[in-house]
């Protein structure tokens, strides 16, 4: 019988210091999360410097604590794997700064991780059978990418947004209806409230790519126009039958292309109960198998970046200690 292998994830990549232990890329035994949503509320975003100055804090606590939870001593894990890409430049160099002194220290091998590539191997943990190939529609507050997982590290980007980020739309909106940060799950909760009685534009274009500037804009022009006439709760019905009819378009569009029967959904917008009922019906119609992880899994967290990083260490993809932050990192880099 193969010895498991235990990877440490870091992830400090936007606003939430995380560090998990993960066994054999699919089994956590700790995921421990400190999140800073609170802070950045009143700021109506993440402040780049803020989230840093936290992480600085937290990093060393979260480490600690993701060790005790796991039960697991340093000496017992078999590589160390930090994000080290896509985010906020600041923030990533805090986690990627401490898993390389941790490398270092240990005599462990670090293993880079790609922020992405995390959010997608979050399905391997709730979805134990999940294996490539399969297209997976990552959603999330920077990031709207249709991707086909050709193996576990090995992807091809069939397309993406030409402007906002699905989440960032989101909270665009929200913040325009005066409905605060962060906006996805404030727009899910009021959306089940109301009826998509307003029309918003969708765009396509002749690849898989999403644009979602057009929709955020109408929002705009809506409730400058209507003003104290909106009802807020079938506004926020609207834009997700909007934005979710465009997603699930270019979903189809893509699996019927390269003759794919598996479809997995990751990222924060991945927690839209609208979205996941939509793929559903889109799965049942057409014979798909739709996957999604579970809620805690879908924003950002260290057991998916150990999940991805335990791939990339079987697979032999070590990195050196001169391992630089690369905010704006492209999936297949």
């Amino acid at each position: 019988m193969s010895k498991d292998v235990l990877c440490l994830g870091i992830e400090s990549s936007c606003d939430e210091t995380s560090v998990a232990v993960v066994k054999n890329g699919r089994e956590v035994l700790s995921n421990v999360i400190a999140t800073q949503i609170d802070i950045h509320k009143k700021y109506g975003g993440v402040v780049p410097e803020i989230a840093s100055r936290n992480h600085v804090e937290n990093i060393t606590y979260v480490v600690k604590e993701a060790l005790e939870k796991a039960s697991v001593s340093l000496e017992e894990i078999d590589a160390i794997c930090p994000t080290y890409g896509p985010g906020l430049v600041g923030a990533l160099l805090v986690g990627l700064s401490t898993a390389k002194a941790i490398a270092y220290a240990s005599k462990k091998p670090l293993v880079g991780t790609h922020h992405i590539e995390g959010h997608i191997a979050a399905n391997y943990i709730t979805h134990k059978d999940l294996e490539p190939p399969y297209l997976c529609l990552v959603v999330s507050g920077g990031h709207s990418h249709l991707v086909h997982v050709k193996d576990y590290t090995e992807f091809e980007i069939l397309g993406k947004t030409r402007d906002d980020a699905v989440g960032e739309a989101f909270d665009k909106v929200a913040r325009v209806m005066g409905l605060g940060y962060p906006g996805g799950p404030v727009i899910d909760k009021l959306a089940k409230e109301g009826e998509p009685v307003y029309h918003l534009p969708r765009t396509y274009f002749e690849n898989l790519d999403f644009s979602f500037s057009g929709i955020k804009t109408a929002v705009l022009n809506l409730v400058n126009k209507e003003k104290d006439n909106i009802n807020i709760n079938n506004l926020c019905a609207s834009f997700e039958e909007a934005v979710t009819e465009t997603l699930t378009t270019n979903v189809l569009k893509a699996v019927k292309m390269l003759g794919l029967d598996k479809v997995a959904i990751a990222g924060g917008v991945s927690a839209n109960s609208y979205l996941r009922e939509k793929m559903e019906k889109m799965g049942k119609e057409n014979n798909l198998k739709i996957y999604y992880p579970e809620l805690v899994l879908c924003t950002d967290n260290a057991a998916m970046i150990a999940a991805a990083g335990y791939y990339n260490f079987m697979a032999g993809k070590i990195s050196d200690l001169n391992l630089n932050a690369v905010p704006n990192l492209k999936i297949g880099d």
